[in-house]
C-alpha cells in the first residue's frame, strides 16, 4: 500500500512513521509512506498556504489553489518504472466527516493508495472538498491540525495490512474487530501486590481459556460500552451469558 500525506508540516510525521511497526512495515515493503509539503505548490516568495477568511472572522483559512495543484500533480504521478500509479483514495479530516471506526479502517486497508489532505489553522477553503473521496472525523472535538488526525487513521489502517503485526492473527482479537471490546490481558509475574492472574489462564486448558476470554469480552462490553452489543455478531451462547449478567448471576 502507498500512503501519502499533503500538509504544511510534513516533518510532524517523522517520529510516528519512523518508529515501531510503521517503520518495520516500510522496511518490509508492505507500506510506502510519503509526506508532501503543500508549500511546494505555492508561487510566492513567502510560500503562502493560508489567507484571511471572506466575511471576516478569527483565524486563517487554507487556500484552495495549492491544494488543487498538488492534487493534480500527485494523482498523475508514475512509478519508478514509468508505470501509472493507482489513483489515490483522497481523504480529508474534518469535524463534519463520517465517524472513524474499525469497519472504516478495514475498508481503507483494502485500497491500494491513500492520500490524506491535512488542514491546519481555522480550516480549509470549502471548494477543496470537491477533491475528497472520503471526509473523516475522529470524534466530536477539534484538533489543531489534520496531521494529528491522519496519524491516528494511518496507524489504524496499517495495522490491518497483512504482515504488519508480528502475529498473523494479531488484529483479529483486538477491540472492535468482532464488535466487542477486547478481553483483559496479563503477563508475568502471576502474582503482584496481592493481585493474581486468573487461574484459568495458567491452566493450560485452551478451550477453557477461549471461553473465559469470550465471556470477559462480553462482560466488559456490556459494562463499559453496551451500545456496541446491538451491532455485535453474537452467538446463542453469547446471548445466554449476557442474560446471566443482566440477571445478576454472572459466572
Amino acid at each position: 500500500m502507498i500512503i501519502e500525506t499533503l500538509s504544511t508540516f510534513p516533518s510532524m510525521y517523522d517520529s510516528v512513521m519512523g518508529t515501531s511497526m510503521m517503520r518495520i512495515a516500510q522496511e518490509k515493503g508492505i507500506l510506502r509512506f510519503l509526506a508532501h509539503d503543500l508549500r511546494d505548490w505555492t508561487h510566492d516568495r513567502h510560500r503562502t498556504t493560508d489567507d484571511d477568511p471572506y466575511g471576516g472572522g478569527d483565524g486563517l483559512v487554507m487556500k484552495c489553489e495549492p491544494l488543487f495543484e498538488a492534487y493534480d500533480d500527485l494523482t498523475c504521478e508514475v512509478g519508478a518504472g514509468g508505470e501509472a500509479l493507482p489513483r489515490p483514495c483522497t481523504i480529508f479530516l474534518a469535524p463534519h466527516g463520517e465517524p472513524f471506526d474499525d469497519a472504516l479502517a478495514c475498508e481503507l486497508a483494502r485500497e491500494e493508495r491513500l492520500l490524506f489532505v491535512c488542514g491546519h489553522y481555522e480550516g480549509i477553503d470549502e471548494r477543496a472538498y470537491a477533491l475528497a473521496d472520503r471526509t473523516i472525523s475522529l470524534g466530536d472535538y477539534v484538533l489543531t491540525s489534520g496531521e494529528l488526525a491522519s496519524m491516528v487513521v494511518i496507524d489504524a489502517v496499517a495495522r490491518k495490512l497483512p504482515g504488519v503485526l508480528g502475529a498473523p492473527t494479531g488484529a483479529l482479537g483486538e477491540s472492535f474487530a468482532d464488535g466487542l471490546l477486547e478481553y483483559p490481558q496479563y503477563t508475568r509475574p502471576a502474582t503482584f501486590r496481592g493481585m493474581d492472574v486468573p487461574a484459568v489462564l495458567l491452566s493450560g486448558d485452551h478451550g477453557a481459556v477461549a471461553r473465559w476470554r469470550r465471556e470477559q469480552s462480553l462482560e466488559r462490553t456490556a459494562r463499559l460500552r453496551p451500545d456496541l452489543l446491538d451491532a455485535a455478531d453474537l452467538t446463542d451462547a453469547d446471548r445466554a451469558f449476557l442474560l446471566h449478567l443482566a440477571d445478576g448471576c454472572g459466572r
